[in-house]
């Protein structure tokens, strides 16, 4: 490697390190700011005041402290902190099924995540599982539909990302239309409007005990994919080349796989269908610091977040009767994407 070089990797190094912490800070900002916003609005300094007044360093009256600590711990955090965890492991799993897949179009769901996910969770509403097993068989179903793509795909000589392809192909096509006969068959009074709604995505069912969980999950598959981006990156240049470097390549992309799968089947089994986020968040962030895995995940890691809690400020604030947030992040990445086509068009991405 030559000095030149050198210095060029250096400085995309440094960029891309405060692009991270400049994305970190704003997701600090965007929290604050979903913190105030909502029914009952609560401003800065009253939130300032509150701060100060849990750590002993200025007095509140009690009644109104008591108030902004409902709104705060009992409304708020849960959804906010999901927003957040679950943007987040959107735009990683994105991030890596682009990168293993070599396409700039894939989303999470292609290997079937989403439609085994959404069986699962229909499943569930019929059985009246309730919502911590409609949870549970959600993630379940999201889990199996993915292995079952990857063992169609290995049933055939030919172990190759085409297969992989097919296989999710055909793992969605069944769980879509078992999806369909669950639907056909629900209660249309007491069972299908709950299957509907949960399909539209929503962060309503979240539960302040879920968060430590998914922030474990989310901590640890991010720390392992982002340690594997030079990996990623030399298998974005194909099954050979990787080879020639010594990159182990299908137990890499076998772990990859598995490792995001993992992050949405959770994130879905919590808050539904919640689409674009995958697809697109990448993208930004690959603009914004270069194709080099190591800093993409981290930094749309971050952006997802943000995007998933604007989109939530705006589900509960436009309307008296609160709209999914899965139905708002359709309409604006709709819009997202046809400005990353034109990108895409230009040789940009």
């Amino acid at each position: 490697m030559t000095a030149l070089t050198f210095s060029t990797d250096q400085r995309k190094s440094g960029s891309g390190i405060g692009l991270i912490v400049g994305a970190t800070l704003l997701l600090a900002l965007v929290t604050i700011f979903s913190f105030c916003i909502g029914r009952y609005p609560i401003a800065p300094l009253d939130l300032l005041h509150f701060a100060e007044t849990a750590l002993g360093v200025r007095e509140m009256p009690d009644a109104r402290y008591r108030i902004i600590h409902s709104i705060l711990f009992d409304a708020r955090l849960p959804r906010i902190g999901a927003a957040a965890l679950i943007g987040a492991s959107l735009s990683i799993t994105g991030a890596t099924y682009q990168a293993v897949f070599r396409n700039p179009l894939v989303s999470p769901d292609l290997l079937g995540v989403l439609s085994g996910a959404g069986f699962g969770a229909a499943l569930g509403i019929i059985l009246g599982a309730g919502i911590s097993g409609v949870q549970t068989l959600s993630f379940l179903g999201g889990i199996s539909a993915v292995i079952l793509a990857v063992l169609v795909a290995r049933s055939f000589a030919a172990r190759s990302i085409l297969m992989l392809v097919f296989g999710g192909l055909v793992s969605t096509a069944l769980f879509t239309a078992l999806l369909s006969i669950l639907k056909y068959v629900a209660d249309p009074e007491r069972q299908l409007p709950d299957i509907v709604f949960w399909l539209l995505g929503s962060l309503t069912q979240v539960q302040l005990a879920q968060l430590p969980t998914i922030a474990f999950i989310l901590g640890l598959s991010l720390f392992s994919l982002a340690g594997l981006g030079r990996m990623l990156d030399a298998l974005a240049m194909g099954d050979d080349e990787a080879r020639t470097l010594g990159v182990p390549v299908e137990v890499l992309r076998l772990g990859a796989i598995a490792t995001a799968t993992i992050l949405a089947a959770l994130t879905v089994s919590i808050a539904g269908m919640i689409g674009w986020i995958g697809l697109i968040i990448p993208h930004v962030a690959r603009l914004l610091t270069g194709p080099a895995n190591s800093r993409v995940l981290p930094l749309a890691a971050c952006l997802g977040a943000v995007f998933l809690l604007l989109c939530d400020d705006l589900a509960r604030s436009i309307s008296e009767e609160e709209i999914p947030v899965g139905i708002l992040v359709d309409l604006i990445g709709v819009l997202a994407f046809l400005g990353v086509l034109r990108f895409l068009r230009r040789g940009w991405i």
